[in-house]
Protein backbone atom coordinates (compact mmCIF):
# COMPACT_ATOMS: atom_id res chain seq x y z
CA UNK A 1 0.00 0.00 0.00
CA UNK A 2 1.31 3.34 -0.89
CA UNK A 3 -0.42 6.93 -0.01
CA UNK A 4 -0.72 8.01 -3.22
CA UNK A 5 -0.55 11.66 -2.87
CA UNK A 6 2.17 13.38 -4.63
CA UNK A 7 4.00 16.65 -3.25
CA UNK A 8 3.28 19.18 -4.89
CA UNK A 9 -0.66 18.22 -4.93
CA UNK A 10 -0.04 18.24 -1.00
CA UNK A 11 1.75 21.34 -0.44
CA UNK A 12 -0.96 22.97 -3.17
CA UNK A 13 -4.29 21.79 -1.01
CA UNK A 14 -2.46 23.35 2.46
CA UNK A 15 -1.07 27.06 0.83
CA UNK A 16 -4.70 27.47 -1.55
CA UNK A 17 -6.28 26.21 0.94
CA UNK A 18 -4.81 27.51 4.02
CA UNK A 19 -3.55 30.99 3.06
CA UNK A 20 -7.44 32.80 2.60
CA UNK A 21 -7.93 31.93 5.88
CA UNK A 22 -4.78 33.56 7.51
CA UNK A 23 -6.47 36.62 8.32
CA UNK A 24 -9.67 35.28 10.35
CA UNK A 25 -10.20 34.77 14.12
CA UNK A 26 -8.92 31.25 15.55
CA UNK A 27 -10.02 31.85 18.55
CA UNK A 28 -13.54 33.04 20.59
CA UNK A 29 -12.04 32.75 24.18
CA UNK A 30 -12.61 35.23 26.56
CA UNK A 31 -9.42 34.71 28.02
CA UNK A 32 -7.58 35.90 25.04
CA UNK A 33 -8.29 39.72 25.80
CA UNK A 34 -5.60 39.76 28.53
CA UNK A 35 -1.87 40.79 27.77
CA UNK A 36 -0.82 40.21 23.88
CA UNK A 37 -3.45 37.61 23.53
CA UNK A 38 -3.56 33.82 23.47
CA UNK A 39 0.13 32.87 23.09
CA UNK A 40 0.72 30.08 20.24
CA UNK A 41 3.38 27.17 20.42
CA UNK A 42 6.07 27.57 17.99
CA UNK A 43 6.36 23.65 17.35
CA UNK A 44 4.96 22.63 13.70
CA UNK A 45 2.42 19.91 13.28
CA UNK A 46 5.45 16.76 13.64
CA UNK A 47 5.81 18.16 17.43
CA UNK A 48 2.41 19.01 18.25
CA UNK A 49 1.60 15.47 18.04
CA UNK A 50 4.18 14.68 20.33
CA UNK A 51 2.73 17.47 22.51
CA UNK A 52 5.35 20.51 20.92
CA UNK A 53 8.18 18.90 22.73
CA UNK A 54 11.37 19.74 20.67
CA UNK A 55 14.27 21.83 22.94
CA UNK A 56 15.86 18.05 23.00
CA UNK A 57 15.16 16.71 19.54
CA UNK A 58 17.61 16.45 17.17
CA UNK A 59 17.03 14.67 13.86
CA UNK A 60 15.31 11.95 15.13
CA UNK A 61 14.81 10.15 11.11
CA UNK A 62 16.39 10.28 8.00
CA UNK A 63 13.41 12.92 7.13
CA UNK A 64 14.80 16.22 8.16
CA UNK A 65 12.08 18.72 9.75
CA UNK A 66 12.51 22.35 11.24
CA UNK A 67 12.41 21.72 14.86
CA UNK A 68 11.25 25.65 15.87
CA UNK A 69 11.54 24.94 19.34
CA UNK A 70 15.56 25.19 19.43
CA UNK A 71 17.33 26.83 16.98
CA UNK A 72 20.49 24.64 17.69
CA UNK A 73 18.84 21.96 15.76
CA UNK A 74 19.27 23.63 12.64
CA UNK A 75 22.36 23.02 11.79
CA UNK A 76 21.63 19.42 11.11
CA UNK A 77 19.73 19.88 8.22
CA UNK A 78 21.16 16.61 5.63
CA UNK A 79 18.96 18.59 2.17
CA UNK A 80 16.43 21.71 1.74
CA UNK A 81 13.19 20.80 3.93
CA UNK A 82 10.14 22.65 3.55
CA UNK A 83 7.16 22.77 5.89
CA UNK A 84 3.69 24.36 5.46
CA UNK A 85 0.85 23.40 7.36
CA UNK A 86 -2.83 24.59 8.95
CA UNK A 87 -5.00 24.08 11.90
CA UNK A 88 -8.51 24.12 12.55
CA UNK A 89 -10.25 24.46 16.50
CA UNK A 90 -13.72 23.54 17.47
CA UNK A 91 -14.16 24.90 20.75
CA UNK A 92 -17.16 24.64 23.73
CA UNK A 93 -17.24 27.34 26.00
CA UNK A 94 -19.28 27.14 29.17
CA UNK A 95 -20.22 29.41 31.95
CA UNK A 96 -22.98 28.11 34.46
CA UNK A 97 -25.86 26.47 32.58
CA UNK A 98 -25.27 28.56 29.40
CA UNK A 99 -22.93 26.75 26.86
CA UNK A 100 -21.54 27.54 23.06
CA UNK A 101 -19.58 26.54 20.46
CA UNK A 102 -17.13 27.44 17.59
CA UNK A 103 -15.36 26.12 14.72
CA UNK A 104 -12.23 28.29 13.02
CA UNK A 105 -9.42 27.62 10.79
CA UNK A 106 -6.61 29.10 10.01
CA UNK A 107 -3.24 28.89 7.84
CA UNK A 108 -0.94 28.41 10.39
CA UNK A 109 2.84 28.08 9.46
CA UNK A 110 5.29 28.00 6.50
CA UNK A 111 9.42 26.97 7.37
CA UNK A 112 12.52 26.44 4.80
CA UNK A 113 15.69 24.98 6.08
CA UNK A 114 18.46 23.62 4.81
CA UNK A 115 22.38 23.11 5.21
CA UNK A 116 24.59 25.56 4.39
CA UNK A 117 27.80 24.06 5.54
CA UNK A 118 28.93 20.50 6.71
CA UNK A 119 28.55 22.04 10.51
CA UNK A 120 25.85 24.46 10.15
CA UNK A 121 22.44 25.47 8.57
CA UNK A 122 20.07 27.97 8.14
CA UNK A 123 15.81 28.08 8.49
CA UNK A 124 13.37 30.38 7.65
CA UNK A 125 10.01 30.12 8.80
CA UNK A 126 6.42 32.55 9.45
CA UNK A 127 4.55 31.09 12.80
CA UNK A 128 1.96 32.68 14.79
CA UNK A 129 3.05 34.13 17.98
CA UNK A 130 -0.54 35.41 19.65
CA UNK A 131 -3.94 35.54 18.92
CA UNK A 132 -6.90 37.72 19.89
CA UNK A 133 -10.82 36.34 19.66
CA UNK A 134 -13.30 37.17 21.73
CA UNK A 135 -16.96 38.17 21.64
CA UNK A 136 -19.40 38.73 24.91
CA UNK A 137 -22.09 40.47 25.99
CA UNK A 138 -22.97 42.19 29.30
CA UNK A 139 -26.67 43.95 30.22
CA UNK A 140 -27.64 46.53 33.15
CA UNK A 141 -28.80 49.20 33.25
CA UNK A 142 -27.90 53.07 33.26
CA UNK A 143 -30.80 55.30 35.50
CA UNK A 144 -33.77 54.32 34.23
CA UNK A 145 -32.29 53.06 30.90
CA UNK A 146 -31.90 49.49 29.95
CA UNK A 147 -27.96 49.14 28.30
CA UNK A 148 -26.47 46.30 26.64
CA UNK A 149 -22.64 46.03 26.43
CA UNK A 150 -20.71 43.95 23.87
CA UNK A 151 -16.82 43.15 23.96
CA UNK A 152 -14.99 42.29 20.87
CA UNK A 153 -11.41 41.49 19.93
CA UNK A 154 -10.08 40.00 17.03
CA UNK A 155 -6.32 40.19 15.17
CA UNK A 156 -2.97 38.60 16.89
CA UNK A 157 0.60 39.11 16.14
CA UNK A 158 2.54 37.12 13.43
CA UNK A 159 6.42 35.99 14.09
CA UNK A 160 9.28 36.06 10.94
CA UNK A 161 12.23 34.62 11.89
CA UNK A 162 15.75 33.73 10.38
CA UNK A 163 17.85 31.20 11.90
CA UNK A 164 21.02 29.86 12.27
CA UNK A 165 22.43 26.92 14.18
CA UNK A 166 26.33 25.85 13.88
CA UNK A 167 27.64 22.31 15.40
CA UNK A 168 30.86 23.42 17.72
CA UNK A 169 31.37 19.40 17.77
CA UNK A 170 30.31 16.27 16.80
CA UNK A 171 28.14 16.38 20.12
CA UNK A 172 27.47 19.96 21.04
CA UNK A 173 25.10 22.41 18.70
CA UNK A 174 24.55 26.19 19.67
CA UNK A 175 21.82 28.25 17.30
CA UNK A 176 20.11 31.57 17.27
CA UNK A 177 16.87 33.01 15.65
CA UNK A 178 16.37 36.56 14.53
CA UNK A 179 12.51 37.27 14.89
CA UNK A 180 10.13 40.17 13.68
CA UNK A 181 7.11 40.50 15.69
CA UNK A 182 4.13 42.43 13.85
CA UNK A 183 0.77 42.44 13.88
CA UNK A 184 -2.59 44.38 14.99
CA UNK A 185 -5.53 43.60 17.47
CA UNK A 186 -8.47 45.38 17.12
CA UNK A 187 -10.93 45.72 20.66
CA UNK A 188 -14.12 46.98 19.89
CA UNK A 189 -16.50 47.80 22.98
CA UNK A 190 -19.98 48.90 22.23
CA UNK A 191 -22.57 50.41 24.89
CA UNK A 192 -26.78 50.13 23.35
CA UNK A 193 -29.46 51.85 24.83
CA UNK A 194 -33.30 50.39 25.32
CA UNK A 195 -34.64 53.44 23.33
CA UNK A 196 -34.40 54.63 19.36
CA UNK A 197 -33.79 58.48 20.46
CA UNK A 198 -30.61 57.17 22.55
CA UNK A 199 -27.05 57.45 21.45
CA UNK A 200 -25.42 54.73 21.46
CA UNK A 201 -21.70 54.46 21.69
CA UNK A 202 -18.40 52.49 19.93
CA UNK A 203 -15.33 53.09 20.67
CA UNK A 204 -12.86 51.07 18.54
CA UNK A 205 -8.87 50.35 19.53
CA UNK A 206 -7.16 49.59 17.15
CA UNK A 207 -3.28 48.84 18.35
CA UNK A 208 -0.35 47.74 16.15
CA UNK A 209 2.73 45.73 17.03
CA UNK A 210 5.88 45.37 15.30
CA UNK A 211 9.56 45.36 16.54
CA UNK A 212 12.95 42.33 16.87
CA UNK A 213 13.15 39.97 18.82
CA UNK A 214 16.03 37.07 19.49
CA UNK A 215 16.17 33.74 20.73
CA UNK A 216 18.83 31.26 20.93
CA UNK A 217 19.55 27.60 22.13
CA UNK A 218 21.57 24.92 22.57
CA UNK A 219 21.95 21.29 22.80
CA UNK A 220 24.27 18.00 23.47
CA UNK A 221 24.45 14.45 22.96
CA UNK A 222 25.70 11.68 25.32
CA UNK A 223 25.29 8.28 23.77
CA UNK A 224 23.94 5.65 26.28
CA UNK A 225 25.16 2.79 23.89
CA UNK A 226 25.71 2.29 20.29
CA UNK A 227 22.00 2.93 18.42
CA UNK A 228 20.67 4.72 22.03
CA UNK A 229 21.32 8.49 22.44
CA UNK A 230 20.31 11.18 25.13
CA UNK A 231 19.78 14.73 24.16
CA UNK A 232 19.56 17.41 26.79
CA UNK A 233 18.70 21.45 25.21
CA UNK A 234 18.22 24.63 26.18
CA UNK A 235 15.80 27.82 24.43
CA UNK A 236 15.75 30.97 25.72
CA UNK A 237 14.65 34.39 24.41
CA UNK A 238 16.15 37.61 25.35
CA UNK A 239 13.61 40.96 26.81
CA UNK A 240 13.73 42.98 23.92
CA UNK A 241 11.72 45.99 22.95
CA UNK A 242 8.73 46.11 20.80
CA UNK A 243 6.65 49.10 19.53
CA UNK A 244 2.61 49.87 20.06
CA UNK A 245 1.11 52.40 18.00
CA UNK A 246 -2.55 53.03 19.04
CA UNK A 247 -5.15 54.54 17.43
CA UNK A 248 -9.08 54.83 18.74
CA UNK A 249 -12.20 55.43 16.96
CA UNK A 250 -15.22 56.75 18.35
CA UNK A 251 -18.85 56.23 16.54
CA UNK A 252 -22.08 57.69 18.00
CA UNK A 253 -25.15 56.33 16.51
CA UNK A 254 -28.89 55.20 16.73
CA UNK A 255 -31.07 52.37 16.06
CA UNK A 256 -34.23 52.44 13.90
CA UNK A 257 -37.96 50.36 15.35
CA UNK A 258 -36.11 47.03 13.89
CA UNK A 259 -33.20 47.51 15.72
CA UNK A 260 -30.73 48.02 12.89
CA UNK A 261 -28.23 50.36 13.10
CA UNK A 262 -28.42 53.88 11.95
CA UNK A 263 -25.97 55.66 9.73
CA UNK A 264 -23.24 57.26 12.09
CA UNK A 265 -23.98 60.74 13.10
CA UNK A 266 -20.53 61.29 13.70
CA UNK A 267 -16.85 59.56 14.27
CA UNK A 268 -13.89 60.87 15.69
CA UNK A 269 -10.98 59.31 15.17
CA UNK A 270 -7.79 59.61 17.90
CA UNK A 271 -4.32 58.26 16.63
CA UNK A 272 -1.45 58.44 19.47
CA UNK A 273 1.63 60.78 18.36
CA UNK A 274 4.28 58.19 19.11
CA UNK A 275 4.39 54.30 19.91
CA UNK A 276 4.80 53.15 23.10
CA UNK A 277 7.60 50.99 24.09
CA UNK A 278 6.92 47.50 26.00
CA UNK A 279 9.34 44.37 26.43
CA UNK A 280 8.55 40.60 25.95
CA UNK A 281 9.58 39.26 29.08
CA UNK A 282 12.94 36.38 29.30
CA UNK A 283 11.84 33.08 28.82
CA UNK A 284 14.04 29.79 29.53
CA UNK A 285 13.43 26.27 28.20
CA UNK A 286 14.90 22.83 29.14
CA UNK A 287 14.62 19.56 27.28
CA UNK A 288 15.61 16.45 26.88
CA UNK A 289 15.24 13.41 24.57
CA UNK A 290 16.23 9.74 24.32
CA UNK A 291 15.94 8.22 20.69
CA UNK A 292 16.74 5.65 18.70
CA UNK A 293 17.87 6.88 15.09
CA UNK A 294 15.05 5.86 12.21
CA UNK A 295 12.94 4.10 14.95
CA UNK A 296 11.36 5.85 18.09
CA UNK A 297 12.18 9.11 20.55
CA UNK A 298 10.82 10.10 24.08
CA UNK A 299 11.33 13.68 25.44
CA UNK A 300 10.26 16.37 27.56
CA UNK A 301 10.23 19.91 28.18
CA UNK A 302 9.51 22.51 30.70
CA UNK A 303 9.21 26.20 30.02
CA UNK A 304 9.17 29.46 32.04
CA UNK A 305 8.27 33.06 30.79
CA UNK A 306 8.81 36.35 33.61
CA UNK A 307 5.25 37.81 31.89
CA UNK A 308 4.67 39.09 35.08
CA UNK A 309 7.27 42.26 34.11
CA UNK A 310 5.15 43.04 30.73
CA UNK A 311 4.15 46.87 31.21
CA UNK A 312 2.96 48.53 27.91
CA UNK A 313 2.16 52.41 27.95
CA UNK A 314 3.94 51.91 31.28
CA UNK A 315 1.20 50.19 32.59
CA UNK A 316 2.10 46.82 34.23
CA UNK A 317 -0.53 44.06 32.48
CA UNK A 318 -1.14 42.61 35.86
CA UNK A 319 -0.15 38.96 34.19
CA UNK A 320 1.32 36.17 36.18
CA UNK A 321 4.54 33.75 35.20
CA UNK A 322 3.99 31.06 33.06
CA UNK A 323 4.85 27.02 33.20
CA UNK A 324 4.37 25.10 30.80
CA UNK A 325 5.00 21.32 30.90
CA UNK A 326 5.39 18.32 27.85
CA UNK A 327 5.75 14.91 27.27
CA UNK A 328 5.95 13.13 24.39
CA UNK A 329 7.18 10.48 22.22
CA UNK A 330 7.24 8.64 18.38
CA UNK A 331 7.63 5.46 17.29
CA UNK A 332 7.67 4.28 13.73
CA UNK A 333 7.85 0.49 13.28
CA UNK A 334 9.78 -0.20 10.46
CA UNK A 335 10.93 3.11 8.09
CA UNK A 336 12.63 0.95 5.50
CA UNK A 337 10.05 -1.76 5.47
CA UNK A 338 9.55 -2.71 1.67
CA UNK A 339 5.95 -4.16 2.14
CA UNK A 340 3.48 -3.20 4.88
CA UNK A 341 2.72 0.42 4.49
CA UNK A 342 1.56 1.11 7.98
CA UNK A 343 5.28 0.07 9.37
CA UNK A 344 6.70 3.45 7.88
CA UNK A 345 3.71 5.65 9.75
CA UNK A 346 4.84 7.59 12.53
CA UNK A 347 2.97 6.92 15.58
CA UNK A 348 3.05 10.35 18.01
CA UNK A 349 1.41 10.99 21.57
CA UNK A 350 1.90 13.66 24.16
CA UNK A 351 0.42 15.07 27.56
CA UNK A 352 0.90 19.04 27.91
CA UNK A 353 0.28 21.03 31.20
CA UNK A 354 0.29 24.98 31.10
CA UNK A 355 -0.54 27.47 33.60
CA UNK A 356 -1.05 30.41 31.56
CA UNK A 357 -0.49 34.55 32.62
CA UNK A 358 -4.31 34.98 32.91
CA UNK A 359 -5.43 35.22 36.47
CA UNK A 360 -8.73 36.07 37.56
CA UNK A 361 -9.78 36.19 41.27
CA UNK A 362 -6.67 34.54 42.50
CA UNK A 363 -7.36 32.00 39.95
CA UNK A 364 -5.11 31.17 37.66
CA UNK A 365 -6.39 29.95 34.44
CA UNK A 366 -4.51 26.33 33.38
CA UNK A 367 -4.22 24.08 30.03
CA UNK A 368 -4.30 20.32 30.35
CA UNK A 369 -4.50 18.27 26.91
CA UNK A 370 -3.31 15.18 25.23
CA UNK A 371 -1.95 14.92 22.10
CA UNK A 372 -1.83 12.31 19.00
CA UNK A 373 -0.77 12.28 15.76
CA UNK A 374 0.48 10.24 12.58
CA UNK A 375 3.19 11.00 9.82
CA UNK A 376 1.95 9.28 6.27
CA UNK A 377 4.75 8.92 4.01
CA UNK A 378 3.95 10.12 0.88
CA UNK A 379 5.00 8.41 -3.09
CA UNK A 380 8.32 9.04 -3.51
CA UNK A 381 9.11 10.52 -6.69
CA UNK A 382 12.91 10.23 -6.82
CA UNK A 383 15.79 9.00 -4.90
CA UNK A 384 16.65 12.54 -3.84
CA UNK A 385 13.18 13.31 -2.65
CA UNK A 386 10.79 12.49 0.31
CA UNK A 387 7.83 13.77 1.80
CA UNK A 388 5.45 12.98 4.11
CA UNK A 389 1.67 14.08 5.28
CA UNK A 390 1.46 14.44 9.14
CA UNK A 391 -1.98 14.81 10.66
CA UNK A 392 -2.41 15.80 15.10
CA UNK A 393 -5.13 16.41 17.08
CA UNK A 394 -5.66 18.06 20.88
CA UNK A 395 -8.16 17.29 23.28
CA UNK A 396 -8.11 19.76 26.52
CA UNK A 397 -9.47 21.81 28.68
CA UNK A 398 -8.56 25.64 30.05
CA UNK A 399 -10.24 27.29 32.86
CA UNK A 400 -12.53 26.55 35.02
CA UNK A 401 -16.58 27.46 36.09
CA UNK A 402 -15.21 27.81 39.75
CA UNK A 403 -16.15 32.32 40.78
CA UNK A 404 -18.58 32.38 37.88
CA UNK A 405 -15.54 31.86 35.14
CA UNK A 406 -15.87 30.20 31.62
CA UNK A 407 -14.84 26.49 31.10
CA UNK A 408 -13.17 25.61 27.61
CA UNK A 409 -13.28 22.49 25.94
CA UNK A 410 -11.22 22.07 22.67
CA UNK A 411 -10.10 19.82 19.87
CA UNK A 412 -7.31 21.13 17.70
CA UNK A 413 -6.65 19.47 14.29
CA UNK A 414 -3.35 20.43 12.86
CA UNK A 415 -2.28 19.52 9.13
CA UNK A 416 1.03 19.59 8.02
CA UNK A 417 3.33 18.57 4.73
CA UNK A 418 6.87 17.94 4.89
CA UNK A 419 8.90 17.87 1.57
CA UNK A 420 12.76 17.07 1.58
CA UNK A 421 14.65 17.50 -1.59
CA UNK A 422 17.77 18.54 -2.78
CA UNK A 423 17.55 22.43 -3.56
CA UNK A 424 20.41 25.08 -4.10
CA UNK A 425 23.12 21.67 -5.14
CA UNK A 426 25.46 21.81 -8.02
CA UNK A 427 25.23 18.15 -9.61
CA UNK A 428 28.74 16.97 -11.56
CA UNK A 429 28.78 15.22 -14.78
CA UNK A 430 31.64 13.42 -15.94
Amino acid sequence: MQLKITKYSALAVLLFVGLPAIAQITVESPYSKFGLGSLKSSALTKSRGMGGIGIGINAPTAISYSNTQNPAAFSSYAITSLEAGMSAKYLNLKKGNQSENSLNGTFNHIAIGFPVTKKSGMSIGLLPYSELGYDYKSTGKIDTLNTAQSFTGEGGITKAYLGYGYKVTDRFRLGASLEYMFGSMIRTRTTEFGDVTALNVRIQEKDNIYGMSLSYGAQYDFDLNPKVKLIIGYAGTVPTKLSSKVSNTITRYTKDTEGNDNPALDTLNIQTSAPNKFKLPLTHGFGFSIQKYNNWVFGADVKVGNWSSLEIGGVNQGLTNTLSVAVGGQWTPDIMAVSGYFNRVDYRLGLVYEKSYVNISNQNINQKSVTVGMGFPLATVNRFTFSKLNFSAELGTRGTLTNNLVKEQFVNFHLGFTLNDRWFTRFKFD
